[in-house]
């Protein structure tokens, strides 16, 4: 389920409950991402010096960590901003119950299946019917924003949803053997609250990755994914190619191996939900 991007109540900055206004720190940066210490003070009603004091403590018990700011474009005078993330121990101080009860569930879906490739393709399946309902508010957000914006309208929709994500234009990834395909955009996602479940089901990635081809109307590709080591789930987006349509509009197209279409429903199947080798 989407991380939940409500804040915590109201707890005192100090003395009698140090370690709940702890907790809300953590947990604002495990719902909204890497966050710096000005956003996590206004977004938890704390001053900079209590932030920092509670990012100092978490760091010393290594939950979080310090991280350069990335910084896309112009890059303004001055050192970048630092960015607080969680680390593996951080995750693992949310997820712990929560990923033994899923991983659980889904091995049970596999079993009652059959186990075998047929527990997979039922665990698949689960995954699918997961991001349905998930994609089709995504869907509508996209076609709202018209294809020039479709990337962008997604993370937004995305981090809405607890996801941090972003997107930014980006050259096609270089793939051996075939022509030069245009550029597009990368949506990053900062963060994502299956990461552990996906590590064991990586049908979770896969069908996510089909899920943002059938919403954007193209192929994408996955570059990247949280779940496989990776700082950041990427996947690639290709600039949508306008040519004049039979009512006088333009239409969107994409470039694939075997041709010029205007629509493509399915991810690449050899990078979706995985680094590509």
């Amino acid at each position: 389920m989407p991380a939940s991007t409500a804040p915590p109540p109201a707890a005192p900055e100090g003395g009698d409950a140090p370690y709940g206004t702890r907790d809300r720190v953590a947990r604002s940066i495990l719902d909204h991402g890497p966050s710096t210490a000005a956003d996590l003070a206004k977004r938890l009603s704390l001053t900079p010096a209590a932030v920092r004091r509670h990012l100092d403590a978490l760091a010393a018990d290594g939950l979080v960590e310090p991280r350069e700011q990335r910084v896309y474009g112009g890059r303004g005078r001055g050192r970048p901003a630092k960015v607080f993330a969680l680390t593996d121990d951080g995750r693992d101080a949310f997820y712990q119950a929560y990923d033994q009860l899923a991983a659980d569930a889904l091995r049970w879906i596999a079993q009652i299946a059959g186990g075998g490739e047929t527990g997979d393709a039922a665990v698949a399946e689960f995954a699918r019917a997961r991001f349905a309902a998930q994609a089709e508010r995504y869907r509508r957000v996209v076609e709202a924003a018209g294809p020039e914006h479709r990337a962008r309208a997604l993370a937004e929709a995305l981090t809405a949803d607890g996801y941090a994500a972003t997107a930014r234009s980006a050259p096609a990834p270089a793939v051996v053997g075939r022509r030069a395909r245009p550029t597009g955009e990368q949506l990053c996602q900062h963060h994502c609250p299956v990461a552990h479940i996906a590590e064991q089901f990586p049908q979770l990635c896969e069908a996510e990755t089909e899920a943002f081809s059938q919403v954007l109307g193209t192929h994408v590709q996955r570059l990247a994914t949280i779940a496989h080591g990776d700082g950041v789930c990427t996947t690639f987006v290709p600039a949508p190619v306008l040519h004049p349509g039979t009512a006088g509009r333009d239409v969107p197209v994409t470039d694939t191996p075997h041709g010029t279409t205007a629509d493509t429903d399915t991810a690449s199947a050899s990078t979706a939900g995985r680094n590509p080798a």
